[in-house]
């Protein structure tokens, strides 16, 4: 990201209070930004938002549903953004089978409801619709991993709302937006993983739970492959983006992958035998009970944001592990997070200098 760009800019972010969203409201207000976030309370106990004191960074935060289109508008147009970032989901595919009405509520009527709110807001120059490498219509196939123009699909509900967001994204840019000046895109990351996540059913927050309570994990699909990243990964992509969309338009108003190099794409058995090595006392074992489908296999091509945007990744998959259990131990030593976090963004930025 470019830190001069964004200082001074009045930016909407929905999802401040997510593991994602935090970490991205921090580093935005660490560069100088005036951001306004929108989202429903932390999801979890303990969470990123509050651990790391994000709400004193904040120029307002907003704790209201996505799905209250009237709210939403009204936050949005006190704020008066430049620049709108969308990333208030619900983001888990194994809950998206127990709540599939709330999922699709959310992740596709509440596009509709951001873009209709960016419409009615004056000012509004880019809008980053944050979606998910699962939204691709997944053929379990090894190689090649997926491009942007690929079909949109999704054999759960979680996935299914994620292509039908990005079709949301599509028809607004081509039917309002465009005309209007305002340029819209969408990203799909692949799987985060970082410091102060403490979602139910994500392997990183699972093996850490299991750590602190002495416990073995029960892993469900150790040979499972997906795309593994630092949260700041796509989160420096996002910003990035939203930079060009401001800066030079319609050229960059489309769909954009942010995954990482090809040798971090691992089975969940490659990321499990790395922790465990990394730690004493730590164990693992197959999870055998029924459970819903999930994919197999997820791969991105992010060849498209390397050439036209500069983005690529900057931490390996054994770096990213490595702050991953640095932050935790410090959260579990009492350590300032908020300092803490701020020095692993700018050792992230130094990475970028130093390459």
């Amino acid at each position: 990201m470019n830190r001069s760009f964004w200082r001074g800019r009045r930016v909407f972010l929905t999802g401040h209070t997510g593991f994602k969203g935090g970490w991205l409201g921090l580093w935005l207000a660490d560069a100088g930004a005036e951001v306004h976030g929108y989202a429903l309370a932390p999801p979890t106990e303990p969470n990123f938002f509050t651990v790391a004191d994000v709400p004193s960074r904040l120029a307002s935060s907003t704790i209201a549903d996505i799905r209250d289109a009237e709210t939403l508008t009204r936050a949005m147009q006190a704020a008066r953004p430049e620049i709108v970032l969308h990333l208030a989901a619900q983001p888990l595919v194994r809950a998206s089978y127990d709540a599939p009405v709330e999922t699709y509520a959310t992740n596709v009527m509440g596009t509709v409801n951001l873009l209709e709110a960016v419409r009615h807001t004056p000012g509004v120059k880019a809008v980053v619709n944050v979606t998910s490498d699962k939204c691709y219509e997944n053929r379990e196939w090894a190689w090649p991993p997926y491009r942007e123009n690929e079909a949109l699909g999704g054999a759960d509900p979680y996935s299914s709302s994620k292509a039908c967001s990005e079709l949301v994204t599509a028809a607004w840019r081509a039917s309002f937006l465009a005309a209007a000046g305002i340029h819209l895109a969408s990203a799909r990351a692949g799987n985060v993983l970082g410091g102060g996540d403490w979602a139910a059913d994500r392997l990183i927050p699972d093996f850490l739970r299991a750590l602190d309570a002495g416990r073995t994990l029960a892993v469900r699909s150790p040979g499972a492959v997906r795309p593994w990243q630092h949260v700041l990964e796509p989160l420096d992509g996002y910003l990035r983006l939203a930079e060009k969309l401001h800066e030079e338009g319609q050229a960059f108003a489309e769909a954009w992958n942010f995954g990482p190099d090809e040798d971090d794409a691992r089975p969940v058995r490659w990321i499990v035998a790395h922790l465990c090595g990394q730690v004493s006392n730590a164990t693992w074992q197959c999870d055998t009970a029924p459970r819903p489908h999930e994919a197999g296999t997820l791969r991105l091509d992010s060849s498209k944001a390397r050439s036209r945007l500069g983005w690529h990744p900057r931490w390996n998959l054994e770096t990213a592990l490595a702050k991953t259990l640095e932050w935790h131990r410090a959260w579990r030593r009492g350590e300032d997070m908020t300092a803490f976090s701020l020095a692993q963004i700018h050792g992230f930025e130094a990475a970028e200098r130093a390459g």
